[in-house]
């Protein structure tokens, strides 16, 4: 069989960063040396959290494989799943190497009226997880070890392009879907992370942007890149199919909704009253949307289904992600019921429908992250939290930079895309998207 050039490439790009790894000089900092703190600050119970969060997050992209996968046909399980199972070698490699000196490493940008506001992070900041080792970072982290944090924070990575996969599934080149995931990573994912989450990134700072777990960063960014996906592949071939395992769907959506309790409740970092109440918003949300979604469809003709209910749990948790730890559990149940009517009504949207969004990522991801941003907006608890809280100027903020986020992540995939498919092209041909891209990309079957 012939090797294609560009498997021969990217083999030695995985062993290129392998050797460096094996030279790369790594220094941990002494304690009171600029950015770390002493062990002495560590609380045990607050990375004993967070090393449960972080597995919780993990399980989620396994989850969202099941998801996605029990979703398309039968030609096309394996394929989908992998898309998003390989997130989870491909990222954490990326995080490593650069990914989280990129989003939260020194922050880099500019200064305006004295104060300095960034936009990425440096890339030598942490290179190959240089100076990331198990002393508490006086700002980022500052009762568990580093390395947690950063370890924590790479499990948010991971799934975020893997959300994408659902938009073109059934249709996209495997390969391709490799280089797009880490050139979203880089261009798209870390400098929303830097400007969301860092103390000086320039949407946290300068417009106030409440984020609790990444209804911006991830659902925002991995929403409007999906939209993004499905315009530049253009529609399926045979675009009419019926989910091949809807037991697979409830089986991910239960992984997720458990993951997503350390998405969530682990993003409060500690073991705390933040994080309690952030477990309890995260399942009362989903819970309200869940039913909200199966009684919206009836009411609307459509039969209640285990589909329809599978996705309106994980609207729920897509839209209390940036509110979770900012709002009580009543305005959580509203956010809950509101949010899935309008991911309903975009999904069933004759105009939306036009566009061949396989998995209708970006009416699920991509609404239920914008309902999420402009609901924290309103109910976030907190001085100058919110409008219920501050007035129409932080709520006015807060809209000014979903517009600028939309814009970024919107027209940057777009860019990103043509630029894949310039380097290889993303779309598999006619004859193997009706094959199966399981047998096809892969030469594996699954039988139902």
């Amino acid at each position: 069989m012939k090797i294609e050039k560009k498997w021969i490439f990217s083999f030695v790009v995985i062993a290129t960063i392998s050797i460096a790894a094996l030279f790369w000089k790594t220094e941990f900092p002494l304690p009171g040396s600029g950015e770390f703190i002493s062990e002495d600050n560590i609380v045990g119970s607050d990375v004993a959290w967070i090393l449960s969060a972080a597995g919780l997050v993990l399980l989620m992209t396994p989850g969202l494989s099941f998801f996605y996968g029990g979703m398309v046909g039968s030609k096309n399980v394996i394929s989908t799943m992998l898309q998003s199972f390989i997130a989870l070698g491909v990222i954490s490699l990326f995080w490593v190497v650069v990914g989280f000196s990129l989003s939260f490493g020194e922050s880099l940008g500019f200064t305006y009226s004295g104060s300095h506001y960034g936009i990425i992070g440096n890339p030598l900041s942490y290179p190959f997880f240089s100076r990331v080792g198990t002393l508490p970072h006086h700002v980022l982290a500052p009762t568990i070890p580093f390395i947690l944090f950063a370890l924590f924070q790479m499990k948010f990575a991971v799934i975020t392009p893997a959300l994408i996969t659902g938009s073109f599934a059934e249709r996209v080149r495997f390969i391709s879907y490799l280089l797009f995931m880490v050139l979203f990573s880089l261009f798209i994912y870390t400098p929303l992370c830097h400007m969301v989450w860092h103390p000086e990134g320039l949407l946290n700072k300068f417009f106030g942007v409440k984020d609790f777990a990444g209804g911006t960063v991830v659902h925002m960014s991995a929403g409007f890149a999906a939209l993004a996906g499905a315009i530049v592949l253009g529609r399926r071939k045979n675009p009419h199919h019926k989910p091949s395992n809807i037991p697979f769907v409830l089986l991910g959506t239960g992984m997720l909704w458990f993951g997503w309790f350390g998405f969530n409740a682990g993003s409060a970092l500690a073991a705390n009253a933040t994080a309690a109440m952030a477990f309890g918003t995260t399942t009362i949300a989903s819970a309200s949307a869940m039913i909200t979604w199966i009684f919206f469809d009836r009411i609307n003709g459509r039969k209640v289904s285990a589909l329809g209910a599978s996705i309106g749990a994980v609207v729920g948790l897509v839209a209390i992600t940036p509110a979770a730890g900012f709002v009580t559990i009543a305005e959580s149940l509203f956010i809950g019921f509101i949010s899935p009517i309008i991911s309903n009504l975009m999904m069933n949207w004759k105009e939306l429908k036009k566009i061949d969004d396989t998995l209708d990522v970006f009416a699920c991801h991509g609404i239920g992250g914008i309902m999420g941003m402009i609901l924290t907006a309103i109910f976030a608890h907190g001085e100058n939290a919110s409008l219920l809280h501050g007035g129409w100027s932080v709520f006015g903020h807060h809209m000014l930079a979903l517009v600028l986020v939309s814009v970024f992540t919107f027209f940057g995939a777009i860019l990103l895309y043509k630029i894949t498919d310039f380097i290889i092209p993303l779309r598999v041909s006619e004859e193997s998207e009706h094959l199966g891209l399981d047998l096809s990309q892969h030469d594996e079957s699954i039988n139902f």
